[in-house]
């Protein structure tokens, strides 16, 4: 029987412990989507306690911050509510994770707790309910008084090199531009332009953020469609002057209903007066705006990734009561393939097709997703148009392995960008150590199995790159 979670873990053959300990280990991390807070990083935020920082709470504005997949893992364990998201005590909500914790065998989530606990912590020994107590207790006075374990240290700590934001194109920026004056930071943060809210015309709150919107280039009202995209493109002026080297798009799926810009313009109109628009209707607006923003990406050298195929906030009582990001999400069967050929296409036909990353939360769609970006690669950079890493429920081992095939199978695996964090926790690095060791242990099982020969220099070559080269090629990262 091996040993539980040893140097070796997940990595079941000579030549796969080889590839990690001597090319990927050590590699810097670039995690190009995530949810953390700028402004922790600025005010290199200490938290009290693990509870804090696993688990989370409420900010000022009553939105939450901790990570959902944990959360998600309590209600299936029977927690009450307001020992998962609610005002228990601290103690008590990490006492209630750590005996969910013991009924998650099989979950990705087991392995990443306890890679956090011995990365950052030194704890060896998995978390249980007997021994909740005392590594409680260690862990809150490392939080408190180790000086590698503020925010800033965390990330200096997990190697990481460059990290990407999710931020509103609203956003002022204002942590970014204090973290750019800071000499010695030792990474880069740059914001990504997520410009979701100004897409999602049928959504709630879409008439009040097109006022927001208006207001953050100075004006009192936007009265077109075309005022939409011409405000939106003045925003990604302002985030590439922060240094802006990503957007995302978390949409249903991806439309292409192409119009006029009259067309576009009325549709518009129809929804500032408070109409319901036909399905048909909203993807023209949408369609409008999506094309118009990735010619911008294209021009300013950004990165477009769409993230699709999810369901969001299906519990509709718990919805009302928490907000959305609470982890009522489910994932989605998506029939889009066509229109995003065509969408590509069409941009293609202008010169005018970004980078592009695409993610779906549906495992069946790798490989239709794979041969489609394979019919629009070019000479700009290696893989410019990249199936995403297995995101969010399928980052688990299964999920990985099957994105690392299909792209094996039916694209080039050796430029793949590999992997991201998309995660609200500062600890959540370890997530790359995970994935590296799938990685690594998938290639040495092709290379022992006599499927790839072993030719050290065209091993290092791939998983250097997969690990952290690729992506620093593919953002621009020196």
């Amino acid at each position: 029987m091996r040993a539980f979670m040893d140097q070796d873990f997940m990595l079941y053959n000579e030549t796969a412990k080889r590839l990690f300990h001597t090319y990927s280990e050590n590699m810097p991390i670039i995690d190009y989507h995530c949810h953390i807070s700028p402004k922790e990083i600025y005010e290199d935020r200490r938290y009290n306690n693990i509870a804090e920082i696993w688990l989370g709470g409420r900010n000022d504005d009553g939105t939450y911050f901790g990570d959902h997949y944990k959360w998600r893992v309590m209600r299936s364990n029977g927690v009450p509510e307001n020992t998962v998201t609610g005002s228990a005590d601290p103690y008590e909500k990490f006492l209630a994770f750590a005996k969910a914790l013991e009924m998650a065998i099989g979950n990705p989530m087991y392995h990443w707790s306890n890679l956090e606990l011995h990365k950052y912590f030194g704890i060896t020994e998995p978390l249980t309910e007997d021994n909740a107590k005392e590594i409680w207790e260690k862990t809150a006075d490392m939080l408190q008084n180790d000086p590698e374990l503020s925010v800033r240290g965390i990330i200096r700590k997990s190697n990481v090199k460059y990290v990407g934001t999710t931020d509103d194109p609203i956003d002022t920026l204002e942590w970014h531009e204090k973290l750019a004056e800071i000499k010695d930071l030792g990474f880069m943060v740059c914001p990504s332009y997520r410009p979701d809210k100004a897409i999602n015309i049928t959504r709630a709150g879409w008439k009040e953020y097109i006022q927001k919107l208006a207001a953050s280039v100075g004006k009192e009202t936007l009265s077109s469609a075309q005022e939409v995209c011409d405000a939106l493109n003045e925003r990604i002026d302002f985030f590439k002057a922060h240094g802006c080297k990503a957007s995302d798009h978390g949409i249903d799926y991806i439309m292409y209903r192409p119009c006029s810009i009259e067309e576009a313009n009325a549709v518009f109109a129809k929804a500032m007066a408070g109409e319901t628009l036909t399905i048909e209707e909203a993807e023209k607006y949408q369609t409008t705006l999506l094309v118009s923003l990735a010619k911008k990406y294209h021009a300013e050298n950004i990165v477009m990734e769409i993230h699709y195929s999810c369901t969001r906030d299906n519990n509709k009582r718990m919805f009302a009561i928490e907000g959305p990001d609470t982890g009522f999400d489910m994932i989605a069967k998506s029939n889009c393939y066509n229109q995003m050929a065509e969408l590509f296409s069409a941009l293609d036909m202008e010169n005018s097709l970004p980078k592009t990353i695409v993610f779906s939360l549906d495992h069946n769609d790798f490989n239709q997703i794979t041969t489609c970006l394979g019919c629009f690669q070019s000479d700009e950079v290696p893989g410019k148009m990249q199936l995403g890493a297995a995101w969010w429920f399928l980052d688990t081992r299964d999920g990985m392995e099957e994105q690392m095939k299909a792209l094996g199978n039916l694209g080039l695996l050796g430029n793949f960008v590999g992997m991201l964090t998309d995660s609200r926790s500062f600890l959540s690095y370890t997530r790359h150590d995970y994935f590296r060791r799938i990685f690594c242990n998938l290639v040495g099982q092709w290379v022992e199995d006599g499927e790839y020969p072993a030719i050290e220099s065209s091993l290092k070559k791939i998983v250097e790159g997969v690990s952290y080269s690729n992506a620093a090629r593919y953002f621009g990262i020196n």
